[in-house]
């Protein structure tokens, strides 16, 4: 059993949170590019964000949702 924890703690360690270390020693090294990562991946979460709006946004313009209020068994 406590294999398994410690294989659990491999793959987060040693896999998943890989890019978040280099990340780490890279600010070490030169803060610029580092920053300029960070922006990247914050710029990547806006368009995703307005994306997602833009396609709720026509959905809900189309009236393709159910807005009756007997729409759910449990209202």
């Amino acid at each position: 059993m406590k294999d398994f924890f410690y294989a659990i703690q491999d793959l987060f360690v040693d896999v998943l949170f890989a890019p978040y270390d280099a990340l780490r020693h890279l600010e070490l090294s030169n803060w610029w590019l580092a920053n300029i990562f960070s922006w990247l991946f914050i710029v990547i979460g806006i368009v995703a964000f307005v994306y997602w709006m833009l396609q709720l946004k026509s959905y809900n313009d189309n009236n393709e949702e159910d807005k009756s209020i007997t729409s759910h068994s449990y209202l």
